[in-house]
């Protein structure tokens, strides 16, 4: 079966000896030229459009489980199906269980002829599959509205993967949680640093090399990334709903869906409507 691939991986010789044994266990697979990072690997799928992704879960910048969700929230709607999803990884706590599913596969570092092997025949049965079969329309759900070319079990297995790695790097990083955040305020005095306190804040957003934090009355500009912030939030009271979006879950009045399947929320003391990610729609499963 022909088909093209692109690698994703930070070490080249790594990134070398997974394409040499790909062409070995698959000679008809056109690999696309491996990229080393998470931002390029979103950058050139969009791009490129290629059948399957090989992302290795741990990159600098964006993991692979970002960068796949970043993909799956910006594959344009109607064109090819999203790329069959395989998972490059020496880290076994990274939700493994969840891709035994088979929903999603993975290939542990060093990768083993015989295990990648069983990996191109899963991929090719599913691109076999696809190119047979036409996808069936499907009401969109609570806990999931996959994008084109996703199956459901794909989705909610990604999804699972996301929410536990997650919950690992809260686990392995654990600092103390934020209290206070130092923002800084101008007025015709001057600038001065405002000891503002975390639970005042109605939500994040990363915004180019800053993040905005936003009050009921204000808005302050930090240079802690989102990937930064998220560990040091308490995840009962602060919830990210989209990969550039963290909300005070307590501060949330409203959440609708429009005929599509989209979600979006506004809070208690702003107007400004926030989308909700497909990826953490399953927050809100009432809808």
């Amino acid at each position: 079966m022909q088909a093209t691939a692109l690698i994703a991986e930070d070490e080249p010789l790594l990134a070398r000896a997974l394409a040499a044994e790909l062409q070995r266990a698959w000679p008809d697979l056109d690999l696309l030229p491996a990229v080393g990072d998470g931002a390029s690997a979103v950058a050139q799928a969009l791009a490129l459009q290629p059948d399957v992704l090989f992302f290795d879960i741990r990159m600098p910048g964006m993991s692979g489980l970002e960068a796949a969700a970043a993909l799956a929230e910006d594959w344009p709607a109607g064109d090819k199906p999203f790329p069959q999803l395989v998972f490059v990884t020496a880290y076994d706590q990274y939700a493994l269980e969840a891709f035994d599913r088979q929903a999603v596969d993975y290939v542990l570092k060093p990768v083993r002829a015989e295990r990648l092997a069983q990996t191109v025949t899963r991929v090719q049965q599913r691109l076999g599959q696809r190119t047979m079969a036409t996808e069936p329309a499907q009401t969109p759900t609570a806990s999931a509205v996959p994008p084109p070319g996703f199956t459901p079990e794909q989705w909610t297995t990604l999804q699972a993967a996301v929410t536990l790695s997650t919950r690992a790097a809260h686990q392995t990083i654990a600092p103390a949680r934020l209290s206070v955040l130092q923002v800084s305020v101008s007025s015709r005095e001057g600038s001065a640093i405002r000891m503002l306190p975390v639970g005042e804040v109605l939500y994040f957003e990363a915004a180019d090399k800053y993040v905005r934090v936003l009050t009921s009355d204000a808005e302050y500009l930090i240079r802690t990334p989102i990937k930064d912030l998220l560990p040091q939030l308490d995840p009962q009271v602060f919830w990210q709903i989209h990969r550039s979006t963290v909300v005070q879950a307590g501060a949330i009045e409203r959440v609708t869906r429009d005929e599509s399947g989209k979600q979006s929320l506004s809070l208690r003391g702003r107007a400004d409507k926030l989308i909700v990610s497909r990826l953490y729609s399953h927050l809100f499963k009432a809808l």
